[in-house]
């Protein structure tokens, strides 16, 4: 029998130099293999190195001698990184990791070890797959601090990287203010620059979304721990400024109570204006704080605008090349800006960068792509821009549409959000979306398994729906059809049947006797309505059906009775409860209204079958019911409730008079 050789073990540098040549022995020849022999070959070295280090502290601290965990972990941000090298990387990493908690790295005696095993592990610990650091256990937390107090400034900068990484969770948020880890970090934070901004991220991740531990930071030394990172705010270093920033941000949205300070914001959005100029990645980021600043707080927003942030933040757009997280965070900024303020939007318009928004649509980021649907989505809001003609409907229509089949989902939600306001707003331009297809790729992600691609999708039927001609509404309604419009009102996601009853709403709206053939079928759309009137909790269901059934009583004298019987059916009796009554009693004053629009069109005009109407509401007890609300709290009720007392009192008196 032939004997089986041991495997040959590579020495540590022999090894670590093969990590360097890309995996390729030092004696090997080249070849054609290329790219894949040398990844393959690096794929064996990484795995080599894991195995031996694995239970093995001394091969690990020699391992981080010789320099092997930073060639390990340029494998992690490559590019062209395959899957198997990756994976391979990623375990090599966690390896170095494991173990940690010990201190035997750290604890060597020459100084230059300590130096070279702590760079080593913060950059293990920077990567998004190193393993977590349980801070909940207690010689976890007790070896943290002692990394914390300890003298070398690589080892504190350690730290605080390995609590920026590991602290996710209120419990270890809380657990590390409590072992009074905010109070050495702070103490830090007047220490050379790495440690600063490393102390920073790490006091960031701490108070992240935590108002209890965010408000024992702000009082901690009297105030002094806060105002320490309002004094970062002017350091020479821009990155440290933006850190400052981050973390000053992280406290007020996770404690507003305390952080209304809005000089003090004021100063940060200059700050972030400046910041915009850098290059790398603080540039890159700037933006994105500055979005999270301002985020929902129209008076921040003016102070933005009034300090130049749309023109400031517009001059990116126009530079080529600009890198695609930058040029997200910039579109993401104006989206925010114009959320709110007209005249934000009205600003953006006159400097003449619409056209580059849209090509941001074709870019080759999925995010940046997100991002300028955003940005569009929000400068729709604006009816007086879109009328005067400032963009080009069928440019952005036509790249909306395209980005509907987009690979990325999230793509096409965000697509589908800006098409919601594009279709609403382009009354006269709404033929682009029949012409480019764009109807029927809505009405086929309105089938779609995601419930948000359905949501999103009916929402956008619905607004193209509105106001929209009579012959494009019946195209819409004969693509999607009759059953699958009944499908989506009985859809299980709420949001879903309220979209799709005010898309029936918006088609009978304006139509006339046009509709007969939408309720053709023994009225199978206005059952499907009644049912989900009467079953549902849902407000919105509630009120947009009642805002469908006034549209469709306000056809004609069939639809009329047709309406009257869904809501009271002819078999109803006075112990028979009525969801109309309900609604009536209802403390929602927009379900009020709606349900008071519905008995309106059911009265109106006056005629013989009104009369006969008016008795059936009066029967079980509706009329009554109007007349305890004839001084209802809400305006718009008040004056529908006296509207249709009034007709059901003329038509009394004509039917006197006769």
């Amino acid at each position: 029998m032939p004997t089986s050789s041991a495997a040959i073990i590579s020495r540590p540098e022999e090894l670590t130099e093969r990590l360097s040549s890309g995996g390729g022995t030092p004696t090997g020849g080249g070849g054609d293999g290329g790219g894949e022999e040398e990844e393959a070959a690096l794929v064996r070295a990484i795995r080599e190195v894991k195995n031996q280090i694995i239970g093995n502290k001394t091969k690990k601290l020699l391992y981080l001698e010789l320099g092997a965990v930073p060639k390990i972990a340029a494998a992690l941000v490559s590019p062209a990184a395959s899957a198997a090298l990756l994976v391979q990387a990623a375990a090599a990493v966690g390896s170095f990791a494991c173990g940690v908690e010990d201190g035997r790295l750290l604890s060597h005696p020459e100084e230059k070890v300590v130096d070279a095993a702590a760079r080593s592990l913060k950059m293990i610990f920077q990567s998004t797959v190193a393993p977590k650091y349980d801070v909940l256990q207690e010689k976890n937390m007790n070896f943290l601090l002692s990394l914390l107090n300890s003298e070398n400034e690589n080892v504190t900068e350690l730290a605080a990287t390995i609590i920026t990484h590991s602290c996710q969770r209120n419990a270890e948020q809380m657990a590390l203010a409590d072992a009074g880890v905010l109070q050495r970090l702070t103490s830090l934070l007047g220490g050379f620059l790495n440690q600063r901004d490393a102390c920073l991220q790490s006091i960031t991740a701490i108070v992240k979304n935590n108002s209890k531990v965010a408000s024992k930071f702000v009082i901690m030394a009297n105030g002094k721990a806060f105002n320490s990172l309002v004094e970062l705010m002017k350091d020479r270093n821009p990155r440290t400024r933006l850190l400052a920033c981050v973390c000053l941000i992280a406290i007020g949205n996770s404690y507003p109570y305390f952080f209304r300070d809005i000089q003090t914001k004021t100063k940060m959005i200059l700050i972030l204006l400046e910041l915009l100029e850098e290059h790398g990645r603080v540039g890159d980021e700037a933006p994105s704080v500055l979005t999270n600043l301002i985020a929902d707080n129209e008076e921040l927003h003016k102070q933005a605008v009034s300090n130049n942030a749309v023109e400031k933040l517009c001059n990116f757009l126009g530079k080529s090349p600009i890198e695609a997280r930058r040029l997200e965070g910039v579109l993401l900024a104006l989206a925010e800006l114009c959320s709110k303020l007209e005249n934000s939007r009205s600003l953006l318009m006159s400097l003449q960068v619409s056209h580059l928004i849209v090509d941001a649509l074709k870019h080759d980021n999925a995010d940046v792509r997100v991002a300028a649907c955003t940005c569009i989505k929000n400068i729709f809001r604006s009816l007086k821009n879109l009328s005067a003609g400032n963009f080009s409907s069928d440019s952005i229509v036509v790249t909306l549409i395209q980005l509907l089949h987009d690979r990325c989902t999230s793509v096409q939600f965000a697509a589908l959000g800006a098409i919601c306001n594009v279709s609403v707003n382009f009354t006269t331009r709404k033929s682009s979306f029949f012409q480019y297809g764009g109807v029927s790729q809505l009405i086929q992600l309105s089938k779609s398994m995601d419930s948000i691609l359905r949501l999103k999708s009916v929402s956008a039927l619905r607004n193209l729906m509105f106001l929209l001609d009579r012959k494009d509404k019946d195209n819409i309604l004969i693509e999607l059809s009759v059953p699958m419009l009944m499908s989506l009102i009985c859809d299980d996601e709420h949001l879903i049947q309220e979209q799709a009853l005010t898309l029936v709403g918006n088609f009978v709206d304006g139509c006339g006797d046009s509709i007969k053939h939408l309720f053709a079928e023994d009225n199978e759309i206005l059952n499907v309505i009644s049912r989900q009137l009467c079953n549902s909790c849902a407000p919105g269901v509630c009120i947009q059906g009642m805002f469908a059934l006034s549209n469709i009583a306000a056809v004609n004298e069939s639809l009329k009775a047709a309406v009257m019987n869904c809501v009271i059916p002819p078999e109803t009796d006075n112990s028979t409860p009525l969801f109309i009554l309900k609604f009536l009693q209802n403390k929602d004053k927009s379900l009020r209204v709606a349900s008071l629009w519905c008995i309106l069109n059911l009265v109106y005009p006056g005629c013989e079958s009104s009369s006969s109407r008016i008795a059936r509401l009066k029967d079980v007890g509706i009329i009554s019911q109007l007349n305890t609300m004839v001084n209802d709290p809400c305006l718009d009720c008040k004056l529908r409730v006296r509207m249709v007392l009034e007709k059901c009192l003329d038509i009394k008196n004509s039917q006197n008079d006769q």
